[in-house]
């Protein structure tokens, strides 16, 4: 019996011993730039055996465990000295590496092309792309800025902290055809419908990578992918780890009219991150931008003639029915002719014709807060649950003061933007679930707050108060000036002056008083929007490419959920909130073939929306190898979008017009059965009824053509054309209800096929001694857009960005520099605000910095964005955007 008990003790920490895990080791070890001397920080060193890894600290070390036993590979690689690997024989002994600098110009791996980690010369479309590194050596005021100077892409600035990036042509604030991802997650606000991602994204300190997709993406992406895909991508609190301080200070406003004296310019920015045995790691970011605002304050005289609105020679000294392009509350007009015509003769000449005449506005400046100001928080958990699957945890949260161009000025007053995020990343699947949380806080649009305004004041036409409403006074003013011998110009100027007896004053108490009641006052009686909608996704991807060996195949699928609730003041839910259910589901197939001379890949996507029937899109690519590093890419793609949140639900009186969906809801709106509507083209009505068609996606398909060469490693040559098909083309029309005159703008599908066509070309060009040259040059045009249609396609027919850098220069490769240069052609831009002509402009920027890696990796930057400070527009309607010079000073950004 002893025996056996003690056979059975010994068989029990036999068994517990084999259960032990392997002893561990931990290998250490620090990795140097060959030429400089200097330590290398976030390089990459993995187990080539087991694919466990780690990266290295500020000051070049790595600290890696594992329970394999000696000689073992250690693989490394940081991007700019492409990959080594290191024999390790003693796992006890410190491992030390010198890697030696390469030109990296083509070695840059990307995942938006295809879903996969590519090298950039072997992505089958076209793609656009930058890093930190960029970023850091970039004179450019914010990485927004950075993506300005990538060929393909137009950039829209409502204001300081609003901007918005399109390509392809269709550019304007808030664009709708190009997807905007943040570390995965969709970036539009799904009420307000525009792109929040320099206003609620990533702080500057924490972007690790851009990568943008000019062109139809959905076959990928998914809706809104009409013209392409940007992903925005964070830094890894694994690999960059510890604390990062950044303080940029500057002036703007210089020689402004704008402004009446120059003024600061405030960005401060924190990351810090941390990780714990390689397991478990934690990242905080903030970032606050404060400055006064550039001011749009383009007065020139917008008016409707025939109902076709245009700029026309006048002000409000020689026009009564004045509308400025930035003057808001002007925007009510009335014919004064009932007010007149019993105090004169029915033959008068005045009585001829219609007699406009405006309420009197006030400028921009004075309606809307003037500090701009932007907080952005961040934070997020990383777990690594083993070498292969990773849990994260991560929440983005935005508030404050910012300025967007709609079919209004719309002051964003204290907004709030929150992104929450839960994932599982595993590196053959993923699984992801996130929800976009808004609030437009006290956001309010500048028109109707000025009308209301006014109103507040004094009543245009009260009837039960006749001798104090605005029209009645002017009226008789008017006439006794013409009585006493006036001529009607003049005497237009005396009634003004005479019914505006007491007008509210900007600055004084009276006007801040009556103002904040008209701006706090919900829409439509006010000017406020109730906006707190919602978007909650689930997606899910899985790449088989372990599993299946004869192709490379990825499937994918997803579920969004919108629940819009603006209280009727946006929308039509008044009632009760809207909620919108949208899934979708898609496959790609890639296969390499002729020793990988010849790629081929088919991908498409089937979407199905809860208001539109579902929507299948292929894409099919080949890239050919002509010869090595030389690659010709074909592709045929296909892209599609449902109709915007906005564009189907909106109900909003812009002033002159209400602004309506598409949805069959719109048809009762606009008034009653025995109501004629008419459509209005040309600026004249038309003479039949108007026939309500059917609300459809629009689709599109375009054919590209490229070529990528990478020569002798230096010098890279990206070149492609393109065209394009629209079908069922998304724009808006003008109706009428010719019983009352009240004008309506519906959104409708084109019943021709709207054509583009479009080129690019890019040289990028790595000298020595770390010296980068770059140029590129791209166009876009639109035809056979119907007559009468917006299409919104505002973009310069020529564009040119060129410029220079150096990111270490001098004995110690301490100094850096670079400039860069933009110019584009004149255009007509078609708006919602206001259509005119946005002029040609050039800018310069240019930046000189010096690196004290000793002193905690840190740098001092002294640059100047439009640096010649000649003021331009993106958009008509906007406001012109000045110099802005800065020092900023920053710490452990390397």
């Amino acid at each position: 019996m002893k025996k056996i008990n003690q056979l059975f003790v010994l068989g029990i920490l036999l068994f517990l011993a084999s259960a032990c895990p392997a002893q561990t080791t931990t290998i250490s070890g620090i990795i140097t730039d060959s030429t400089t001397g200097l330590p290398l920080p976030y390089a990459s060193v993995t187990i080539k055996e087991s694919g466990a890894g780690t990266f290295t600290d500020q000051k070049g070390r790595f600290y890696l465990q594992t329970n394999l036993k000696a000689p073992l590979t250690l693989n490394i690689s940081n991007s700019g000295y492409g990959m080594r690997e290191e024999r390790v024989d003693n796992l006890h002994g410190e491992v030390n590496v010198l890697m030696q600098p390469q030109y990296s110009i083509g070695e840059t791996v990307v995942v938006a092309g295809t879903k996969t980690l590519l090298k950039i010369p072997k992505i089958p479309v076209s793609i656009e792309t930058f890093d930190r590194r960029k970023i850091l050596n970039s004179p450019s005021l914010s990485y927004y800025d950075v993506a300005a100077t990538l060929k393909g892409v137009d950039i829209t600035s409502s204001s300081l902290t609003f901007k918005t990036i399109s390509t392809r042509g269709f550019n304007g604030s808030g664009s709708t055809r190009v997807n905007q991802i943040v570390d995965g997650m969709d970036n539009q606000a799904p009420g307000l419908n525009f792109f929040v991602g320099n206003f609620a994204g990533l702080t500057e300190l924490d972007v690790d990578n851009v990568e943008l997709l000019p062109g139809a993406s959905s076959a990928l992406y998914g809706p809104g992918g009409m013209n392409g895909t940007i992903l925005i991508n964070s830094k890894s609190p694994f690999k960059y780890q510890g604390l990062s301080v950044q303080a940029k200070q500057g002036v703007m406003h210089l020689g402004s009219n704008q402004r009446d004296n120059a003024s600061p310019f405030f960005d401060y920015s924190l990351r810090w991150a941390k990780a714990f045995k390689n397991k478990f790691a934690i990242k905080i970011g903030a970032q606050y931008i404060t400055a006064k605002d550039w001011v749009a304050n383009d007065t020139s005289d917008y008016q409707s003639e025939n109902n076709v609105s245009k700029v026309i020679a006048g002000n409000r000294r020689t026009d009564p029915n004045y509308n400025g392009v930035n003057v808001y509350g002007d925007e009510t007009s009335v014919d004064i002719r009932p007010f007149i015509a019993p105090f004169l003769p029915q033959d008068d000449p005045l009585l001829k014709k219609p007699l406009f005449v405006s309420r009197t506005g006030y400028d921009e400046k004075n309606m809307i807060d003037p500090v701009t100001k932007n907080l952005k928080l961040s934070a997020a958990l990383h777990y690594k649950i083993n070498d292969r699957l990773e849990a994260q945890v991560m929440g983005y949260w935005a508030n404050g003061n910012t300025v967007y161009t709609g079919s209004n000025r719309y002051a964003l007053k204290d907004i709030r933007i929150a992104q929450y995020k839960f994932e599982l990343k595993h590196r053959d699947w993923m699984v992801r679930a996130y929800t976009t949380q808004e609030n437009a806080g006290q956001a309010y649009t500048a028109t109707a707050a000025a009308q209301v305004l006014n109103e507040l004041w004094k009543p245009s036409f009260d009837p039960n108060n006749i001798s104090k409403s605005w029209y009645p006074q002017y009226s008789g003013a008017f006439l006794t000036a013409l009585q006493g011998g006036a001529d009607p110009s003049y005497a237009h100027n005396i009634a003004r002056s005479f019914a505006d007896q007491g007008r509210p004053l900007p600055g004084s108490q009276q006007f801040q008083q009556v103002f904040d009641v008209a701006r706090k006052t919900p829409l439509p009686q006010g000017g406020l929007f109730l906006e707190k909608s919602q978007l909650w996704m689930g997606e899910t991807q899985y790449n088989f490419s372990r599993v299946i060996k004869f192709a490379e195949i990825i499937i994918g699928a997803n579920w969004k959920r919108y629940i819009l609730d603006s209280k009727g003041t946006l929308f039509i839910d008044t009632l009760k909130p809207i909620g919108i259910n949208e899934t979708g589901a898609y496959a790609q197939v890639t296969k390499h073939l002729l020793n990988d001379i010849l790629t081929l890949s088919a991908s498409g996507r089937y979407d199905k929306n809860g208001d539109f029937k579902g929507k299948f899109t292929p894409r099919f690519t080949a890239l050919v190898k002509i010869i090595n590093n030389n690659f010709l890419r074909l592709s045929y793609q296909t892209a599609y979008r449902f109709p915007s949140n906005q564009q189907k639900y909106i109900r909003l009186n812009v002033g002159e017009y209400t602004l309506l969906g598409g949805l069959p809801w719109v048809k009762d709106y606009m008034g009653n059965k025995n109501d004629a509507i008419v459509e209005i083209k040309n600026g004249v009505p038309e003479s039949t009824p108007y026939v309500y068609k059917e609300f459809k996606p629009e689709s599109s398909n375009s054919f590209e053509i490229g070529y990528k060469s990478l020569i002798a490693e230096r010098l890279l040559i990206d070149a492609y054309g393109y065209f394009g098909s629209y079908k069922d083309f998304l724009g808006r029309n003008l109706l009428v209800n010719t019983s009352n005159g009240k004008l309506f703008s519906t959104v409708v599908n084109s019943d021709t096929k709207v054509k583009t066509h479009g080129f690019g070309l890019g040289l990028d060009y790595e000298l020595q001694k770390n010296f980068n040259l770059f140029f590129n040059t791209y166009s876009d045009v639109i035809s056979k857009v119907p007559s009468g249609f917006q299409s919104y396609f505002n973009t310069p027919k020529y564009r040119v960005n060129a410029g220079f850098t150096n990111s270490g220069a001098g004995k110690n490769k301490r100094i850096g520099y670079g400039m860069t240069f933009h110019w584009q052609d004149a255009f007509m831009w078609d708006g919602e605000l206001a259509n005119g002509p946005v002029s040609a402009f050039a800018t310069i920027d240019a930046q000189v910095n010096y690196r004290l890696p000793n002193l905690g990796n840190s740098m001092i930057k002294l640059g100047g964005s439009n640096m010649l400070n000649h003021y331009y527009k993106t958009g008509y309607g906007n406001p012109a955007t000045g110099g802005i010079y800065y020092l900023s000073v920053a710490y452990n950004i390397l």
